[in-house]
């Protein structure tokens, strides 16, 4: 089963002759789609991009996955049937979360390096995964059977999203409400921090190279970030959702880690 995406090629008639380098893979949060990632997509012009519809999202709302495992699958499978074969992953948030995954456990041949975005680690206790579970499948129940709109009222009120002013709440509610409410809440559950490994030991080991990058005004990933000592790269004018608010220094920022990484 292969995801939805939408390819961005400088070089779409001779791509496979003449693009010598990796493509830029981009995997979006949850409520999102891969749609979210063209402004930075564009920005990084010349590295063709793929940007990727997540089960129960965008043009893959229809498709489910039964967890991690089954993600990165899928999306191996997509990048083979692109005809992808030397690539760098990135993600935010949940698509981070996914990124993480595939780089430490899936099958990642040709994968050149990793970026993540605001992407949580996991979580290291029995007891606090249990305890995510549950809430996410509270958080489920409510994108299951009530009106949109009004889950995601509430969604953006989290501590993550504590940057967003009134205005900015109410623009990213019109701009999810698209979504298929049942599709995201089977997606929410199958990719709980509840069943999400914890990525840390595995990241350290990682054969290529990562970067991790937060906004400036997220505190939370800011301090996850240093407290384990992850390779931070800040974005300034910017909180959890740092692609969105700053896309300009956010592609910036990836040049930069390509640059040095190559």
């Amino acid at each position: 089963m292969t995801l939805a995406c939408r390819k961005l090629d400088p070089h779409p008639q001779s791509s496979a002759q003449q693009h010598s380098g990796p493509w830029l893979v981009w995997l979006h949060g949850l409520l999102g789609s891969g749609q979210d990632w063209l402004p930075v997509a564009e920005l990084c012009g010349d590295y063709p991009s793929l940007l990727v519809d997540l089960p129960g999202h965008g043009n893959s709302a229809t498709l489910t996955t039964s967890g991690f495992a089954d993600i990165s699958r899928q999306l191996a499978q997509t990048l083979q049937a692109n005809g992808i074969r030397e690539y760098w992953l990135a993600g935010y948030s949940l698509g981070g979360r996914i990124a993480m995954y595939h780089a430490c456990y899936g099958s990642h041949r040709g994968m050149q390096g990793l970026l993540v975005e605001g992407g949580n680690l996991g979580l290291e206790s029995d007891e606090l995964r249990a305890q995510r579970l549950q809430q996410d499948r509270q958080w489920a129940q409510r994108f299951r059977h009530e009106p949109l709109p009004q889950v995601l009222a509430d969604w953006y009120q989290q501590d993550v999203f504590a940057d967003l002013d009134a205005q900015q709440r109410e623009q990213l509610v019109l701009l999810r409400a698209a979504n298929h409410g049942p599709a995201v809440a089977d997606m929410l559950e199958a990719t709980s921090l509840g069943h999400q490994p914890w990525l840390l030991p595995a990241l350290q080991r990682l054969n290529v190279p990562y970067t991790y990058l937060c906004g400036a005004k997220d505190s939370k990933f800011q301090q996850l970030a240093h407290q384990y000592q992850l390779p931070l790269r800040t974005l300034a004018r910017a909180g959890h959702n740092a692609h969105r608010a700053n896309p300009g220094a956010f592609a910036a920022q990836v040049l930069s880690f390509l640059s040095l990484s190559r």
